[in-house]
């Protein structure tokens, strides 16, 4: 997905979630319907956003094709161990040569929309450092413009994850205030070649998750950590994701700044950020569990969207972090406090938390950056919903209606994109190609999730859309392709796609071309078609 959920297991606190590891519309669906994921196409708005995400180092592959340069993604996935089975991206689904086929395959499902992000490297090889490379502009254009022409509606995420190596051998990437002057750069490009047709913009995706995997645990480049949180040969986890997390909320906030004041007005788009956001719920009713859950989103949600919104870092953190939280200017405050159009949130599950300020807790739980808690997804040895193909990852519908009405109640006013949630089918039950393609719990996952979400609307809650992470299996980070979120199955050896049961139910729920989608890949079990669909 836009993180790798698989590491999540190593951390059991806060920091790794916690290391452990629109409407004003009114809607027809009834409470007892939502209960069961009953759902359908017009219990949401005309104008909803239906779409699937993607990101570039995911799925592109290409990755010395036409100019492009190397990323931090190339060079930490052939470090030998890196990676689950040594994967790595370098052809990855080979979305850059086959795009035609699965904007036409997102088309047949009805989506009218689609997430993507550019690849940093594609365009800037060595960031400000080198030339611009058009013909990695020429590449999104095309993306851009054929997306159009299918009635696609293009959300285009400009950092997610990938960025020029030749950064970090310069100056530490975002360890270094430098980088965000790198990335105003490289977002005004992207303004300037592609903003007369995306109207939506994201800025970053997921600093939570960049500070976490890549400064505490170690398991994202650049590779940085320190005990409890694991052993690098470089790295301090109590201070460096702070740092980091500083200049990517300053690098997203100059690059709003510079979107509003010359191009905004005459191209007529939006722009934001994406954070991930699962949610949490006490372990225990004890009044300090209860509090744990409340800190839990703040120390990951709110640790992105306060600065952003407000203009500084939550009062919580402040008093709990001290001094070791990087300040802002007064000048800072300004040019970040209502950097955005709308909010963004990325949700896959939902844990319990226990507090650790009042009683001892290990797994890195007893440290002041992880919010003093410990997260995990069993009480009583029950867990909290059933299993997926991550390990801490559960099914816990009711959680996208809590992070939403969370959202609505603390950044009131803002319209609310979910621009990623999905589900992995867990291993042992995908023993054969038919086995994945047959993905009912997958089509039931999406139905929960969509009648939690579709309650939340209900309720008042301004949600424009809502993307289906993944349009594809794809090279999921550190777990390599064996974990799979994809509508579309692909064959690692030929790389065909074959849409699974889940595509097809989108293209009926959507009312897309089924008939069209049925070339690719005949119904697997229609018995099962036909029994979700009466559902």
């Amino acid at each position: 997905m836009g993180t790798n959920p698989k590491m999540l297991p190593f951390f059991s606190s806060f920091f790794l979630f916690l290391l452990v590891s629109s409407s004003h519309h009114s809607f027809a669906l009834q409470n007892e319907e939502e209960e069961e994921g009953i759902i359908n196409r017009r219990d949401f708005p005309k104008d909803f956003f239906f779409g699937t995400a993607t990101s570039a180092y995911q799925i592109e592959g290409a990755y010395l094709e036409d100019g492009k340069g190397l990323s931090n993604w190339d060079v930490f996935s052939h470090l030998p161990g890196r990676i689950r089975n040594n994967d790595t991206g370098d052809v990855a689904d080979d979305h850059y040569h086959r795009f035609l086929e699965d904007i036409e395959l997102m088309h047949s499902m009805g989506m009218n929309s689609y997430r993507f992000s550019i690849s940093w490297t594609r365009i800037l090889p060595k960031g400000r450092f080198g030339k611009v490379n058009r013909r990695g502009i020429a590449f999104y254009n095309k993306i851009i413009d054929n997306l159009l022409l299918k009635g696609i509606e293009p959300f285009v995420t400009i950092h997610h994850h990938d960025l020029p190596a030749e950064l970090d051998k310069r100056y530490g990437s975002w360890m270094s205030a430098e980088m965000q002057e790198d990335f105003v750069y490289f977002a005004k490009i992207c303004f300037e070649e592609f903003g007369d047709r995306v109207k939506y913009w994201i800025t970053i995706n997921e600093p939570n998750v960049i500070t976490l995997m890549g400064y505490t645990k170690g398991v994202y480049p650049p590779g940085h950590c320190s005990p409890p949180f694991g052993n690098c040969s470089i790295g301090n986890a109590d201070i460096e994701p702070l740092i980091v997390m500083h200049n990517m909320l300053l690098a997203h906030a100059k690059a709003v700044r510079l979107y509003r004041t010359h191009f905004q007005k005459k191209q007529g788009g939006s722009i934001g950020i994406v954070a991930y956001g699962h949610m949490y719920e006490p372990l225990t009713d004890h009044e300090y569990d209860i509090k744990a859950a409340e800190r839990a989103f703040i120390f990951i949600f709110a640790w992105v969207y306060d600065p952003i919104v407000y203009g500084d870092y939550p009062k919580e953190m402040q008093e709990i972090l001290g001094s070791q939280l990087p300040s802002f200017s007064d000048i800072e405050k300004n040019i970040i406090r209502g950097s955005l159009d709308f909010v963004c949130v990325n949700h896959y599950t939902t844990f319990y938390t226990k507090d650790c300020l009042h009683s001892p807790c290990s797994d890195g739980g007893d440290h002041a950056i992880t919010g003093y808690l410990n997260t995990t997804a069993y009480r009583d040895g029950v867990s909290i919903g059933d299993p997926t193909g991550i390990d801490v990852f559960f099914v816990v519908p009711r959680g996208l209606g809590k992070v939403i009405n969370y959202i609505k109640e603390r950044y009131p006013n803002k319209p609310i994109f979910v621009t990623e949630n999905g589900y992995s089918m867990p291993q042992a039950e995908g023993n054969n190609v038919e086995d994945l393609i047959k993905d009912t719990k997958r089509v039931n996952y999406h139905k929960d999730y969509l009648a939690s979400l579709a309650k939340a609307m209900r309720d008042g809650a301004d949600v424009r859309g809502y993307f289906v992470w993944s349009l594809i299996d794809n090279f999921e980070w550190a777990d390599g392709y064996d974990t799979r979120f994809g509508l579309l199955y692909v064959d690692r050896k030929t790389l065909e796609r074959r849409p699974k049961l889940s595509a097809h139910w989108f293209s009926s729920f959507l009312g897309g071309n089924l008939h069209e989608l049925t070339k690719y890949s005949s119904i697997v079990d229609k018995n099962a078609f036909d029994s979700l669909m009466d559902d």
